[in-house]
């Protein structure tokens, strides 16, 4: 039933369609979009499900464990084969990535960062970029005693309140004014650009894609229990890609440390760093699903690595003539 006064849909449409013959208009052609059921299979879910089937067929074939034995001999005389030490810290880990394919990936980065932040790079002149430079002058030549040869170092001071740094392979190197304050002095920087170089150093880009072929057949096998590509995905960068960048950072952290120790730099000066990072920025995510580990779990590392630091300034040739300065100004001051 409809109210006194109102006309139903159909007397209206009718009323309508005999008032005025139909002409058309220039408008913007129509799209009939396709209607999606609930419930409907989605093309994911059919290759989803197709390599679910796959696999079953294969694991009902009589060599199926012929097969698999075959393919983890293969996988694990390659995965040993490729083992290689991580300088300074001694860590072994699988890489099957060159230096040179890992400087031409960071060659690509280096112009996709340059394009993005284009106007905001400060002059060479800049007293920023000549503290900066300054620094990693003098940390350069530990890195290379840790067996980083070829390298074309390059500095980069982005003008931005962003509080980061990042290096990309090849000895580029990128640090936002953001984080200069937080350094405070030289060995604030020094510990800032000791843990980029520290990156390079151990090639953990290389490494990183070295894992790539293993995180997929995670994702393909996982999917043969029907979870999605996302889902798969996820858990696996939960449980290898987290853990993984979790380690690399406190890898780099520790030969970071290394290096600006060998380099007369105050090694304190990484714990106090990381103390104000902690406090200028606020709560973040839980380290368990970060990729970093948390600032203060990281200053409580530093302090442990803290006496090898101070071993490795006193076996560094630059020890005496800082100990003599040292002398020298405690001398002027009394």
């Amino acid at each position: 039933m409809c109210r006194p006064g109102f006309r139903t849909f159909e007397s209206a449409f009718r009323s309508a369609r005999h008032s005025a013959p139909f002409r058309p208009t220039k408008q913007a052609p129509f799209r009939a979009y396709r209607q999606v059921r609930f419930g409907d299979k989605s093309p994911q879910h059919g290759r989803t499900a197709f390599a679910s089937n796959l696999f079953r067929r294969w694991a009902a074939r009589p060599t199926f464990y012929r097969d698999v034995g075959l393919i983890s001999l293969g996988t694990g005389g390659a995965y040993v084969y490729n083992l290689e030490e991580v300088p300074i810290s001694g860590r072994r880990r699988f890489n099957i990535i060159s230096p040179r394919i890992e400087a031409q990936i960071g060659a690509a980065t280096v112009g996709e960062v340059q394009q993005q932040y284009q106007g905001q790079m400060l002059p060479e002149w800049d007293q920023r970029v000549r503290s900066v430079k300054k620094v990693l002058e003098r940390l350069i030549p530990f890195a290379e005693q840790a067996g980083l040869h070829d390298v074309e170092w390059e500095i980069h001071v982005i003008d931005s309140p962003e509080q980061n740094a990042f290096v990309a392979p090849g000895g580029k190197v990128f640090v936002f004014t953001g984080i200069l304050p937080l350094c405070q002095d030289e060995n604030g920087i020094a510990a800032v650009l000791g843990h980029e170089i520290a990156h390079v150093v151990a090639h953990h880009t290389a490494e990183k894609l070295s894992q790539a072929p293993f995180v997929l057949l995670g994702v393909l096998a996982l999917m043969t229990f029907d979870l999605s590509f996302q889902l798969s995905s996820a858990v696996l960068n939960l449980f290898l890609s987290m853990p993984a960048g979790r380690k690399q950072e406190a890898e780099a952290d520790q030969i970071g440390l290394m290096i600006m120790a060998e380099a007369c730099f105050r090694p304190e000066a990484a714990m106090e760093f990381w103390h104000r990072m902690e406090t200028a920025g606020g709560s973040g995510p839980p380290e368990l699903l970060s990729t970093h580990p948390s600032h203060h779990n990281r200053e409580e590392k530093i302090r442990e690595w803290l006496p090898k630091a101070h071993e490795q300034a006193e076996l560094s040739e630059c020890h005496a003539t800082s100990l003599y300065a040292q002398q020298f100004n405690n001398f002027r001051g009394r």
